[in-house]
């Protein structure tokens, strides 16, 4: 009897110990919840995305490293402690400050009197000119100007035509390029793709189905294009894996 209860009670330790354990929380920025948000266990490789509410849940126990990454705030990594493991974990993000460039005035006041009264004491003379050609422009042209002379082809008029496509504004490099400043080498070795890879992964992730007419066509990516991008990354990332890791 003790021997089987001895069992018994080693069998329930066993499973205790081997029991899946998991870590919710919410990430919020200046008061808000952020969705969306990469959330990587970096000793069992997993990655999430916290929902609208800024939730997530990951598996995890005391101890890991938990980080933290979303384009436009800052990365942060967070041990996780005993305590984390039986409460919500509060993450709060910073975000990223914008530096705007300098504005270079390329005319302007110089000190110099020679080059100063050249720029803003024109002769009377140019000053008068620049005005009559500027009235000349503005008045309209005689129509008989322009008219057919006698015996001359004259273009039928209509509506018109388009020869070829419209040119879209950006090409998948362009595209690149901007996913891969805007994210961040660090968001890629974050998902264990070494620097020299990064282009081949992004190219790769397009060519999966990645919708982008509209980002080409205009030359324009939104924040919520940068977002459904990280989410297809998700659908493609074990792929991209397989046949290096069959290596």
């Amino acid at each position: 009897m003790k021997l089987k209860l001895f069992f018994i009670l080693s069998l329930l330790l066993f499973l205790q110990a081997k029991a899946q354990s998991y870590i919710f929380g919410r990430i919020t920025s200046e008061g808000s919840e952020i969705q969306d948000v990469n959330v990587i266990n970096i000793r069992t490789d997993e990655l999430v995305l916290s929902n609208r509410d800024g939730h997530f849940m990951i598996s995890g126990r005391a101890g890991d490293e938990l980080r933290f990454v979303k384009a436009g705030y800052e990365r942060l990594s967070r041990k996780v402690s005993q305590e984390d493991t039986q409460s919500p974990m509060n993450v709060g993000l910073v975000r990223t400050i914008i530096e705007i460039p300098e504005v270079e005035v390329k005319q302007g006041i110089t000190g110099n009197l020679k080059i100063d009264s050249k720029n803003y004491n024109r002769p009377k003379k140019v000053l008068k000119l620049n005005a009559e050609i500027s009235q000349y422009i503005s008045q309209k042209s005689d129509p008989r100007i322009l008219a057919a002379k006698p015996g001359e082809f004259v273009q039928p008029k209509g509506e018109g035509f388009v020869v070829g496509s419209v040119k879209d504004k950006w090409d998948d490099i362009d595209l690149m390029k901007y996913i891969k400043a805007s994210l961040g080498e660090e968001y890629f070795t974050n998902l264990k793709i070494e620097k020299p890879l990064i282009d081949h992964f992004i190219s790769y992730v397009l060519a999966g189905g990645f919708e982008r007419k509209k980002i080409l066509k205009y030359g324009f990516c939104s924040d919520a294009d940068l977002n459904r991008f990280q989410r297809f990354v998700l659908t493609r990332i074990s792929s991209y894996r397989a046949p290096q890791t069959q290596k």
